[in-house]
């Protein structure tokens, strides 16, 4: 990273963190007035900045000690994330082995790929070899109680919580000829769109929404919340261009992708968590659920956004 490129990236970080203040300074005026009663909407807004202060602190971290970091990040990510989620589905005796093989290898593995910029097998080692792997590694046990069930939920973790998400530090890999600026500044612009997309349609929704978009799978997501969120974080990635090799056009095409792929990774599981009659996919982050529930529009906009940049400014 070049000194003028550190430079850049500690305006950005310093840019978010006077949001993060300001954010923060209206969530505390706003519970003083409910004189500290409890608040459902002020709470889970304030449970949203506090998580966002975490994801400001632990990624700049790993941005500033550099690439390794960053992917080691993201592989516990992915450890916490698949752990969640295998954690929600019931499990045989059959299982542990093939659920072995997902945590202390599937995971190192498709990390280290990425590591050593092997696009090759990064992109088939899970969808292909691992697909594979899973219901042959089910077979030790030769327990066939719901065989093709068990082994279809460990391979659909695997893809959500590992292979999806890995597309956030395979970001640093890619070779885009017209960009000059630094590769971890696509993952910020990413992460920042999608999340704020998440956060903003709350805010929206609960100011504005009345029209449920889902009510069986999210009933706090309004048709009002999602059209002001999605329009609100597309401007919010076409201001923040300069971190992209997009005009604002492209900047703002891309965004309105992304977030849309957001929010109905966010639908899809809350599908499965209803399935599972669970509100949360576990108390990790404090007052706000686990780690899938902060990083689950992210696991569907990711790949996406990763293929865009590769077939189209590569």
């Amino acid at each position: 990273m070049t000194l003028d490129n550190l430079n850049q990236t500690y305006l950005l970080f310093g840019i978010f963190a006077a949001i993060l203040i300001f954010a923060s300074s209206v969530g505390f005026i706003l519970k003083k007035k409910t004189g500290n009663k409890p608040s459902s909407v002020i709470d889970n807004l304030n449970a949203r900045i506090n998580a966002w202060w975490v994801m400001l602190i632990v990624i700049g971290t790993a941005i500033l000690l550099g690439k390794v970091a960053f992917i080691v990040l993201f592989g516990l990510i992915s450890l916490f994330a698949l752990r969640e989620f295998i954690s929600l589905l019931p499990t045989r005796r059959g299982d542990y082995f093939p659920l072995l093989i997902a945590f202390y290898f599937v995971i190192p593995y498709q990390y280290y790929l990425i590591y050593t910029d092997w696009y090759g097998l990064y992109s088939i080692f899970i969808p292909l070899y691992v697909f594979l792997l899973i219901p042959i590694a089910s077979l030790k046990q030769e327990d066939t109680t719901h065989f093709l069930e068990r082994s279809a939920k460990i391979q659909w973790g695997l893809m959500v919580s590992v292979f999806c998400i890995s597309h956030v530090p395979a970001l640093l890999n890619l070779r885009l000829p017209d960009f000059d600026g630094e590769k971890i500044w696509l993952a910020i612009w990413l992460i920042m769109v999608v999340q704020a997309s998440d956060v903003l349609q709350y805010v929206c929704g609960k100011l504005f929404g009345k029209h449920k978009v889902a009510p069986v799978l999210s009933p706090s997501k309004t048709v009002e919340g999602l059209l002001g969120g999605i329009v609100l974080a597309t401007a919010l990635g076409v201001t923040m261009s300069w971190l992209t090799p997009f005009n604002y056009w492209q900047a703002a095409l891309i965004g309105f992708i992304v977030c849309i792929f957001g929010f109905f990774g966010g639908l899809v599981m809350s599908a499965i968590k209803r399935d599972r009659g669970v509100k949360d996919w576990g108390q990790l982050i404090h007052g706000h659920g686990g780690m899938l529930d902060r990083i689950d529009s992210i696991c569907f906009s990711a790949p996406i956004f990763f293929h865009i940049l590769r077939y189209w400014w590569s």
